[in-house]
């Protein structure tokens, strides 16, 4: 029965990468092997699947997660993030540091992964809370609130990058949605929420106070810094807005969406930010590629373990198994977007990773939206909020926060754990209102 084959196979997921720390890529591949050999695929068709799903899914996101990583990589090492931060905070004043250093999470979190985002922003914050005498949680979790909405719902993330080439979504209309959801998120997970956590007294350790920090003089200006940085959101999210303007068959309708295509918004934001926060500040072309390489070697992981799950959703089609899936979930009066953030939190709870997550769900509910009609964009956005729920000791952002805090475990759990599950849960009702209206 194919339920209890791809219940067997989600199980060999959780055990080889939780209990016998087996890597992701590897842990995908094994179990994509076994779930066509338990439907009783012939082995060189199983292969055939494999690297169907594997060239389809890497085809588009290569370009978009190489693009993104290089630019979130200059963001931070031209000082540019931290020159935001600087912006900000003289914007909003020290009464509202909250506000400022939020706002640079989000700003700097839509091109950054999470975990540079993560390194190169915390020890500001640290930095920030001692001249201010401010609560480290206070000021860290509404910044650490905004990275992970934008790691769980906005392109061009790993995660949502992917959903939404596994749905066919359009990327900027999946943005446009995910950055109306992640405004109230990161708002009531974030200022909102640290009012009633429980006071946490946070002692980071001093090697996490020592970051590499260019002198101000040396910064590139705020505006250039934020252009850079906001750059590949105005133009997919212009481009989205706009196009419906111009018929199909005019010259202009085509320049706008060739220059909002996420690859194209993304090379052209590099080239502008490799001469403004580069060239134009006397960094040498060497110093710049040698930026990007560093970058590039950092997704190579990400990368494989994108590739195996999209080898894991093409054997659930041709095996015939998302058909089947497809069918029971369709007899449930549940909506088909609570379905996809319910079925990504339990697989987040159990192995931890927010992407393997968002992954995994994204072959078992893929049925739904050929069946339901649902929007695609939401179901990304739905996935994405799931992906974040319940952080616990299995996920490595947890013990990323606790140990750069300096706080015991059950000080994380209620002040991180409960941060993403807001957020988790923030996420899926916006989702499910936004379906009233789209």
């Amino acid at each position: 029965m194919p339920i209890i084959v791809v219940s067997l196979g989600i199980l060999l997921l959780f055990l080889l990468i939780v209990l016998f720390r087996v890597n992701a890529f590897i842990s995908f591949i094994i179990v994509t092997i076994g779930i066509g050999i338990g439907q009783g695929m012939k082995l060189d068709i199983i292969v055939n699947s494999i690297e169907k799903g594997i060239g389809n899914t890497l085809g588009f996101l290569v370009l978009i997660l190489g693009l993104g990583a290089m630019l979130g990589k200059l963001v931070a090492e031209s000082g540019a993030a931290q020159q935001i931060t600087n912006g900000l905070i003289k914007f909003f004043g020290v009464k509202n540091t909250k506000v400022a250093v939020m706002f640079t999470g989000f700003i700097v979190g839509i091109t950054m992964f999470y975990s540079v985002g993560f390194v190169i922003l915390v020890p500001l914050v640290f930095t920030i809370a001692a001249s201010t005498g401010l609560s480290l949680i206070g000021i860290g979790l509404p910044m650490l609130a905004a990275l992970s909405v934008t790691h769980g719902f906005l392109p061009p993330h790993p995660a949502p990058s992917t959903l939404s080439v596994m749905f066919k979504a359009d990327i900027g209309t999946t943005l446009i949605y995910g950055v109306v959801l992640a405004i109230p998120s990161i708002l009531i997970s974030g200022p909102f929420l640290t009012r009633f956590l429980p006071k946490v007294n946070a002692k980071p350790l001093k090697e996490f106070m020592a970051t590499k920090k260019i002198d101000t003089s040396k910064l590139p200006s705020l505006n250039k810094s934020l252009l850079v940085a906001l750059l590949p959101v105005i133009l997919i999210g212009f481009t989205t807005l706009i196009s419906s303007v111009f018929q199909n068959n005019d010259t202009l309708f085509e320049w706008i969406n060739f220059i909002g295509n996420p690859v194209i918004a993304l090379l052209i934001t590099l080239i502008i930010g490799t001469y403004t926060l580069g060239i134009s500040r006397g960094i040498s072309m060497e110093e710049i590629m040698e930026i990007f390489a560093t970058a590039v070697s950092g997704i190579t992981m990400v990368l494989l373990i994108i590739s195996g799950a999209g080898a894991l959703k093409q054997i659930l089609i041709d095996s015939g198994v998302s058909d089947y899936i497809g069918s029971l979930l369709e007899i449930s009066n549940m909506s088909p977007l609570f379905i996809g953030w319910l079925i990504a939190t339990l697989i987040r709870f159990s192995v931890g990773s927010a992407t393997v997550a968002g992954l995994t769900t994204a072959g078992i509910v893929l049925p739904l939206l050929e069946s339901t009609g649902v929007s695609p964009e939401l179901m990304v956005l739905a996935i994405g909020s799931g992906s974040l729920m319940l952080s616990h000791v299995n996920d490595s952002g947890f013990w990323l926060f606790k140990e750069y805090f300096n706080l015991s475990v059950k000080e994380t759990l209620f002040t991180w754990t409960i941060m993403e599950t807001s957020i988790g849960i923030t996420g899926l009702f916006g989702v499910l209102i936004l379906n009233q209206f789209i």
